[in-house]
């Protein structure tokens, strides 16, 4: 395997995997104790419309769906905010209207040959240097504003009620807290591609929280499983020839289970 990094564009993928373990490890956690997994997948998917505009207008693929992606994401924050009993019906519905405006604008864009494949799967291995910028730019963005209002998102993340009784703005830290969820899906995107951009936010968080005391270890433990799973699934895609996204994300199941199994003994054992 330390052959394989001789070459650019591994040294590239491993960058590239660690610096996303970094964001969606934190992001995640915030997703998995909030209980919006659904509205996560909603923005990854809805994502593609941003995809479609940006191959229409010739402007670079991440950055339109980034676009994209936030605009979603505000939208998603005011109709669940306003009316959380209609929000899976919203959600729903512009998780398909993405795909579907990033669909009709591809077959509209002349002379398009990209791989869709590598965006619904994801393209690890072809993460150019200008990505891995933009990566690390997210990240120190995503940790700076979980660093400074880390006490208001604990106080919303448990108990809302109280958040707000302790003057905690929570329709505005919502609004924040999809946002930075939009630009760490735009993250993964490269990684992992849109379909699968869901279980690396959501896996190392649920398998941290069995282990974990509070919100600060969860999501400490979180990145520490991105950054395995995108190791050992770099590992054997380099080995067998594998898909990297799929690799990643087969490893994350694998942990997943285990930790399932682990618990369910745990949880028979007779105890003391």
């Amino acid at each position: 395997m330390l052959e394989a990094f001789q070459s650019e564009f591994m040294r590239n993928a491993l960058l590239a995997g660690l610096l996303t373990s970094l964001a969606c490890g934190v992001i995640g956690t915030l997703v998995v104790v909030n209980r919006i997994v659904f509205i996560s997948g909603g923005i990854a998917h809805a994502a593609y419309g941003g995809i479609g505009l940006a191959f229409f207008l010739k402007i670079p693929p991440l950055a339109g769906a980034a676009g994209f992606a936030l605009v979603v994401a505000m939208i998603m924050s005011a109709v669940t905010l306003k009316n959380k009993k209609r929000a899976d019906t919203v959600i729903g519905v512009l998780w398909a209207v993405g795909m579907a405006i990033g669909i009709i604008l591809i077959d509209l864009t002349s002379g398009y040959n990209v791989d869709l494949m590598s965006y619904l799967f994801g393209s690890i291995l072809a993460v150019p240097r200008s990505d891995l910028l933009m990566m690390a730019v997210i990240d120190g963005g995503v940790i700076l504003t979980v660093l400074s209002l880390y006490n208001s998102f604990l106080a919303m993340s448990f108990d809302e009620e109280f958040a707000k009784a302790m003057g905690v703005r929570v329709g505005m830290l919502y609004y924040v807290l999809l946002g930075m969820i939009a630009l760490s899906v735009i993250m993964l995107i490269r990684v992992v591609g849109l379909i699968l951009v869901i279980a690396l936010l959501t896996i190392p968080p649920f398998i941290a929280e069995k282990f974990c005391r509070s919100l600060k270890e969860m999501m400490i433990a979180s990145v520490a499983l991105n950054c395995v799973f995108s190791l050992i699934g770099l590992w054997f895609s380099y080995s067998f020839n594998l898909t990297s996204g799929a690799a990643i994300i087969l490893v994350a199941a694998v942990f997943f289970f285990a930790s399932v199994l682990l618990d369910q003994v745990r949880n028979r054992l007779p105890r003391a």
